[in-house]
């Protein structure tokens, strides 16, 4: 596999100048570098390489490729010449190439590293014809595996793309999202770096690629999870939230003051300080994860089972405790009725798989009788009577929270029961009356009511939105007319995607895409919403 960035331009009729730019910034802007290059470009001359940028710790080269096509003449072979520009806030020179190519002529840029002993010294025409050839192969293959053959077929492969690309290969992490600090709200400071691996996203991951057919890269996936669930303990076997790619977890959030954001959005995070927070929701989200691996992937082995159980065991002395959970508040802690929910599926998956496998499990009745507690208080203090809704949590029990939406997608509630029945239609509604949806978008809540200590305004949540859809479509099979609407919300939410097919993790109001992109929590809500759509509608 090359590690290479490849640009390439083609012209089909007449002819067409164009500049190309290219401005390296190493270590965030905050290192020089030297820019060297080719004043004189000879298009016959078959040496490739045209300019280098070295910084301190990285060299990178421009390689340059020219297809003349049937061009004879010199009055219509392609011209380039580069200058070099300064710009404000870099420290070195970037390059212009002024390109001028006429009809049949083709030119492609390629950055890579710069090194002296190249496999490839010299890229021709016929090298990049033949990677592109292997591209489009690895592209076709990957996406032949998938078992998907509903209605939307075309959005579903182009998101299960989208995470294949999202994935470290080395290790099989896969990262909520390449970029960081793309902010939630133009002008807020909602920006985070979302470059890191959530054990959250973990049974959403394996669940979409077993029952799509991608077993390999589910393997993958686990293996990595499974690995840090073994030796990443931070203390009495509770695990930390997140990873880097290649399973660190030490990620302190460090701000970028010499950079102004995107649209002047600022601050600027690297990091995470999310890393160090208390987010009791994880177990369930492993456990659920491990229990689907079992189920659909690969029988779990005796060594995982025993940290099965101790991680179980762990969970048991953190009962009732406050946390952050699943939105990774930045103020108080408190009993949030997602995480609640998810200590329970957590308790359940253990039980059922010792049951399944008849594994060995000493604290069984510790374990039955926690789930069962957890239940009736989650029933009690996370239900809010008079409003007839589930509520964020056992403190701020009059505040919506799209979260519950979860619900019944992990079997916790019954998709007809009235309580559940009663917070989807509370949801649906617009935020002036109570509700959390405008426009078919759903908000994650209400942040004038919830303070969650970030403070500013943000989008619509892409996630929470196809969620919404896949509680409808499983609520559908009870009561029919959330089907309809299921259907007419997941086409409208399918709108809001790039040119590229990509969502983002939030949605502004008017239409504009917010927040970190592509998100695979999106991305993975959208491929279970049609999943699911399509499963209801052919019955």
């Amino acid at each position: 596999m090359k590690k290479w960035l490849v640009r390439r331009v083609e012209c089909v009729r007449g002819s067409m100048t164009l500049d190309v730019e290219i401005f390296p910034s190493f270590e965030y802007g905050t290192e020089a570098h030297e820019t060297n290059f080719r004043k004189n470009i000879d298009i016959s001359s078959s040496e490739s390489k045209v300019a280098t940028f070295h910084s301190k710790n990285v060299q990178l080269q421009l390689d340059m490729v020219i297809d003349n096509g049937d061009a004879k003449e010199s009055n219509h072979l392609p011209t380039v010449s580069f200058h070099s520009v300064k710009k404000s806030g870099l420290h070195g020179e970037g390059l212009v190439a002024r390109v001028t190519i006429h009809a049949g002529h083709a030119i492609s840029f390629v950055l890579r590293d710069d090194i002296e002993h190249h496999n490839t010294k010299v890229i021709t025409s016929a090298v990049l014809d033949m990677k592109q050839h292997d591209t489009l192969t690895f592209w076709r293959n990957f996406i032949a595996q998938s078992k998907y053959t509903g209605r939307w077929r075309e959005i579903v492969e182009r998101s299960l793309m989208i995470l294949k690309m999202m994935t470290y290969e080395p290790t099989g992490a896969i990262i909520a999202s390449p970029t960081f600090s793309i902010p939630e709200h133009l002008g807020g400071d909602r920006n985070w770096d979302y470059r890191y691996s959530w054990i959250r996203d973990s049974s959403f991951t394996v669940y979409i690629l077993l029952r799509l057919g991608f077993k390999a890269e589910a393997d993958a996936y686990m293996e990595f999870i499974m690995e840090r669930f073994e030796h990443s303990r931070v203390s009495d076997y509770g695990l930390p939230i997140m990873f880097t790619i290649r399973g660190e977890t030490e990620i302190p959030e460090l701000t970028l003051d010499h950079l102004e954001g995107y649209r002047g959005s600022s601050p600027v995070r690297i990091g995470n300080g999310a890393a160090f927070h208390q987010q009791f929701d994880i177990y369930g989200e492993l456990m659920d994860a491990v229990y689907l691996y079992n189920k659909y992937g690969k029988p779990v082995s005796y060594d995982v089972w025993c940290s099965v159980r101790r991680m179980l065991d762990y969970v048991l002395t953190i009962l009732g405790e406050p946390d952050m959970s699943i939105w990774e508040v930045r103020n108080r802690k408190q009993r949030f009725t997602y995480s609640q929910i998810m200590l329970w599926v957590a308790f359940d998956r253990g039980i059922r798989l010792a049951e399944k496998r008849c594994l060995p499990c000493p604290n069984r009745a510790k374990w039955l009788e926690a789930r069962d507690k957890l239940y009736d208080e989650i029933m009690e203090k996370g239900y809010n009577p008079e409003m007839k809704c589930f509520i964020q949590s056992y403190e701020s029990n009059t505040a919506l929270d799209a979260s519950i939406l979860i619900a019944p997608l992990v079997f916790f509630v019954a998709p007809c029961d009235p309580r559940f029945t009663n917070t989807l239609d509370r949801i649906l509604l617009p935020p002036e009356k109570g509700g959390l949806t405008s426009t078919g978008l759903v908000y994650r809540y209400n942040t004038e009511i919830s303070d969650d200590g970030v403070g500013g305004k943000e989008g619509a949540f892409s996630m929470c939105t196809f969620w919404l859809v896949e509680a409808m479509t499983r609520a559908s099979v009870y009561e029919p007319k959330y089907l309809i609407e299921a259907v007419n919300i997941f086409e409208n939410m399918l709108s809001f995607s790039n040119h590229l097919r990509m969502f983002s993790e939030e949605i502004s109001g008017s239409g504009e895409q917010l927040g970190n992109t592509p998100q695979a929590f999106s991305h993975l809500g959208l491929i279970s919403a049609a999943f699911n759509l399509d499963r209801v509608s052919h019955h």
